[in-house]
């Protein structure tokens, strides 16, 4: 069973910037999907048993240069 999570990131520019968070979450063990969206200044992910946790995901945007905050 997975559960999903909602984070809000701030430092996001452009779609480019989007596209690399998706890029570097997809890495994170245990990891179903990831969407994140500039726009909405949200990323979503759904995380498997087991695998990274929502510090995990915040470790990893924060190394990138931007702030995530866990909503859900």
């Amino acid at each position: 069973m997975s559960i999903t999570y909602t984070f809000r990131i701030e430092g996001m520019h452009c779609g480019s910037c989007a596209l690399l968070i998706d890029d570097v979450l997809e890495d994170l063990p245990g990891l179903r999907s990831t969407q994140t969206s500039m726009k909405r200044a949200r990323t979503v992910v759904e995380l498997g048993p087991g695998g990274a946790t929502p510090a995990d995901v915040i470790a990893a945007v924060r190394e990138l240069g931007y702030t995530a905050h866990h909503l859900s």
